[in-house]
């Protein structure tokens, strides 16, 4: 996803006074919003798209943000191209730091060495201003749980073998081969 372009189910939280339980946010993506991300991750009809998420106050100035993005969706599979419709419940989570924070000058611009677990979690956002595009972030958590590539049950891949008057070794790239041979 081009960071620079707006997601279609972009909703910016106002983060300068979280209360201190946090700000719930729902967002219902519309027909319109629908089409315009089945459009954006190849998929031949999103029917549903929900995001339930909880901003609220996370260390010095930082923001977490929590939740769950479910979605009725439809891809073609990869063997057969018939439709194949599946659900998605992804669980949704990150944290943002201000530009400005004293955290983020202490993180990763210090010197030293910093360990990354794989499945740990991801280091913190920055973000500035006074607002968080939420609805972006659960897009990505969404994006991230769409199977790449769908496989209808049973469906098989069938491999092309000789024709009935070839054998393997009397086969089309073999008599090529022979015919090559017999000229040097």
């Amino acid at each position: 996803m081009d960071p620079q372009a707006k997601s279609p189910v972009s909703f910016l939280a106002h983060v300068a006074r979280l209360p201190r339980k946090g700000m719930p946010v729902t967002i219902e993506a519309d027909p319109r919003q629908r089409a315009a991300l089945a459009r954006e991750h190849g998929l031949a009809e999103v029917k549903a798209w929900r995001a339930e998420l909880l901003v609220e106050p996370w260390k010095r100035g930082g923001v977490k943000v929590s939740g769950r993005v479910t979605a009725d969706i439809v891809q073609e599979c990869v063997i057969t191209l018939d439709p194949l419709q599946s659900r998605i419940d992804e669980a949704v989570e990150g944290l943002f730091l201000p530009e400005d924070s004293k955290l983020d000058r202490l993180g990763f611009q210090g010197p030293g060495e910093i360990m990354v677990a794989a499945e740990g979690p991801d280091s913190p956002e920055i973000f500035s201003g006074d607002s968080i595009d939420v609805g972006a972030l659960a897009e990505e958590f969404f994006a991230l749980a769409i199977d790449p590539y769908p496989r209808k049950k049973g469906a098989q891949i069938t491999p092309a073998g000789p024709a009935e008057d070839e054998t393997e070794a009397d086969g089309p790239l073999q008599r090529k081969l022979k015919a090559l041979r017999d000229k040097l």
